[in-house]
Order: structure tokens, then C-alpha cells, then sequence
């Protein structure tokens, strides 16, 4: 029993780096034999095995995606076309279309403007008989060319640099204009967009501007007139909702 020890001893050993051998190499065939199992089902299902097959492949989705792309367009366009002819969207049309006669957006077309300027004399200028309040110009004087010219057909108004609307107030404080919070010296200029003859006609027939133009003679106030030919006016840049109400009780 002893004698044959030492021979069982080394075939052991030879025995296990068998057995390891042979282990390693199951392991490598299993993961060799798997990969080829998942390449297969990915050439099964469609899967693109190389760069060509993959550009392919991408250039195939973005053309569904642009067609869905216009499917989609289409559908907003038609929904805005039913939009357009809803209750709804007739009043913002005429929103829109309003707009321009309240204030609220531009307006270009041929104008016409009127300055507006005192007689320029210093106290002791002032002709004898004339006094301060005979040589400048008055609020009822910029407030009757305005008029005149809405009279006259004016699609919108501009007092200095600044739009005209229904909430407009043109107040005179001493001798400068108070106009939506702001104040100007004279010369005052007034623009208008419309019909030139119109407007210049109504002009000549107002009796408010009729009587300045007198005045502007005898003592020397400016009143000047010109076509300016085409012209854009700003919108309204001020609120255009009332600050103040009053409650009117009938009966």
C-alpha cells in the first residue's frame, strides 16, 4: 500500500488539469455557440448587420416620419379653415378688421398734417390792443383741426407722435399740450391718413379752423398745411380700457 503512493499522488493531479481543460473549453464553446444563436436571431429579425444595411434603415424612417409629418399638416390646416369659419373665428376677423379704425394697429395711406404755432412775441413784442391769450394757440383751436379732419373723412389721427383713439383727451396747460400723460410745447402738428381733398376741404369749412386761420393772419400765428404723400401712423401705445364709469339711473 505504501509502496504506490507516491505514483497515485501525480496521476491525481494530471487528472484535475484534465478535467479543468476540458471545463474551459465547454465554457468557450457554450459562449461561441450563443453568440452565433443571438446574431442569427437578429439577421432574423431584420436587425441591420452592417453600416450600409443601418443608413438604409434610417433613411426608411425619416421618410414615414415626413410623411407622417404631412398627414399632420393637413389636419392643422383644416382645422384652421374650420376655425376660420366658426362664430369664433368671424369675430377675431373682425377684431382684426376693427382694429385699425379704434387705434390699436397701424395704419399707412396718403396723410395729410397741420401745424399749429403761437405768433412768437415776448411781452413786449405783443401788439398794442392784443394781449398774451391773443397770440397763442388754444386747446378749442387744436381740438377744431382735429375734428375737421375726422369730419373729413380721416381713417386715423396723430397729435405729435402719438395716436389718436375715443379716449383721447387734448387739454391745453398753460401754453404747452397735456396729451395721455405727456406734454409738449408748441409748434403742435397734427397728422392725418385719408382722402387729401376731403380733408383739406373740410378744413376750409370748418368754422372752429376757419376762425384760427383768421386770427393767424392778423397776428401772425402759424397755420400751415402740406400732403405728405404716403404715410404710416403708429397704433395706439397707451390702455384703451375707461378708468372712470358712471352709473346712469333711468326714471
Amino acid at each position: 500500500m505504501d509502496s504506490d503512493a507516491p505514483d497515485r499522488a501525480p496521476r491525481t493531479g494530471r487528472q484535475r488539469a484534465r478535467v479543468v481543460g476540458v471545463t474551459v473549453v465547454c465554457l468557450l464553446a457554450g459562449i461561441l455557440f450563443g453568440t452565433s444563436a443571438a446574431l442569427a436571431r437578429q439577421d432574423r429579425d431584420g436587425s441591420p448587420t452592417d453600416l450600409v444595411e443601418l443608413i438604409q434603415q434610417r433613411d426608411q424612417q425619416v421618410q414615414e416620419l415626413a410623411e407622417q409629418a404631412d398627414g399632420i399638416g393637413d389636419e392643422v390646416a383644416a382645422l384652421r379653415a374650420e376655425w376660420a369659419s366658426s362664430r369664433t373665428g368671424r369675430i377675431l376677423q373682425q377684431t382684426d378688421e376693427l382694429a385699425a379704425g379704434v387705434g390699436l394697429a397701424r395704419v399707412s395711406g396718403p396723410a395729410v398734417s397741420v401745424t399749429l404755432d403761437d405768433a412768437g412775441y415776448t411781452l413786449a413784442t405783443i401788439p398794442e390792443g392784443y394781449s398774451v391769450d391773443d397770440v397763442v394757440v388754444h386747446q378749442q383751436d387744436l381740438q377744431g383741426v382735429i375734428n375737421a379732419l375726422w369730419a373729413g373723412g380721416a381713417e386715423a389721427v396723430m397729435v405729435m407722435d402719438q395716436r389718436i383713439v375715443s379716449t383721447s383727451s387734448v387739454q391745453c396747460v398753460g401754453a404747452t399740450l397735456y396729451l395721455q400723460g405727456r406734454v409738449y410745447s408748441p409748434p403742435y402738428t397734427v397728422t392725418a391718413v385719408g382722402d387729401p381733398e376731403e380733408m383739406l376741404a373740410a378744413l376750409d369749412a370748418d368754422p372752429v379752423v376757419t376762425t384760427y386761420r383768421a386770427w393767424a393772419d392778423a397776428v401772425g400765428l402759424v397755420y400751415a398745411v402740406e400732403e405728405l404723400g404716403e404715410t404710416e401712423l403708429p397704433a395706439f401705445a397707451g390702455t384703451s380700457r375707461p378708468q372712470h364709469a358712471r352709473v346712469i339711473r333711468e326714471g
